[in-house]
């Protein structure tokens, strides 16, 4: 790229979201289990036609429940799917507010210094569908969907007036659904990758030129780089 002059500049002012702190963290879900009546209910007869028990229902269906496929997914309160990083409304990644505030929290750093950080409170909150699918593809039965929960405590800069600003990155479901003569349990495991913010608008003053658009290239691969400001540069980003 040939060097550009600086020209036309200006100081202007700017009001832009400021990053205070972003951190990653992989969550277990606990785990959730469903026997007796409470397994017979998440599988209604208008989503699982049947009569008896789900086993009874599976046994009859085939011979071998072994060749069965379970499996499960992210959907909205409805039952719909959906993708968690595309469609973060569907569910909820808020704070816990405290009744006093955020707790300040004095943390020791590696290099010996200590650092005064807020202790944050996110409550994650959505819903899976388990369905049993045959071994040719048909589903031929559908949970209703199951809610889950965690709550996440955090250590971040999280100064009073910052907001926080959390989704999800990653998310995984496992289920399994053990069928015996005196035993019938289905249980879901979910992992999930939380990504958190703590944001706040701020203004800035940087110095500016307007823009001119460029000649179009044949072409050309582009591959971003994101980079921010150092914020609280004692703990973030890591060194």
């Amino acid at each position: 790229m040939g060097h550009h002059h600086r020209r036309d500049t200006e100081r202007v002012c700017i009001r832009t979201r400021k990053i205070y702190d972003w951190v990653t963290r992989q969550i277990d879900v606990p785990l959730r289990s469903f026997s007796g009546e409470d397994l017979e209910a998440i599988f209604p007869t208008n989503h699982c036609p049947r009569e008896g028990t789900i086993c009874d229902f599976l046994g009859a269906q085939h011979t071998n429940p072994q060749n069965l496929t379970i499996r499960c997914f992210l959907t909205d309160a409805y039952g719909n799917p959906i993708d968690s990083v595309v469609d973060q409304d569907a569910l909820i990644c808020q704070e816990i507010t405290q009744p006093n505030g955020r707790q300040s929290v004095n943390v020791t750093l590696p290099s010996g210094e200590t650092v005064t950080l807020q202790k944050v409170k996110a409550l994650i909150k959505g819903h899976v569908v388990v369905q049993i699918v045959s071994p040719t593809g048909t589903v031929i039965c559908q949970s209703t969907p199951i809610p889950f929960a965690t709550a996440q405590t955090f250590i971040l800069c999280a100064p009073e007036g910052t907001q926080l600003n959390c989704h999800i990155s990653f998310f995984e479901c496992d289920t399994s659904l053990v069928c015996t003569d005196n035993f019938a349990q289905l249980d879901v495991s979910i992992t999930l990758c939380l990504e958190v913010q703590v944001e706040a608008d701020v203004k800035i003053e940087v110095e500016a030129r307007f823009c001119q658009p460029r000649e179009e290239l044949a072409e050309a691969v582009l591959c971003p780089t994101t980079k921010f400001p150092p914020q609280c540069p004692d703990v973030f980003p890591a060194m």
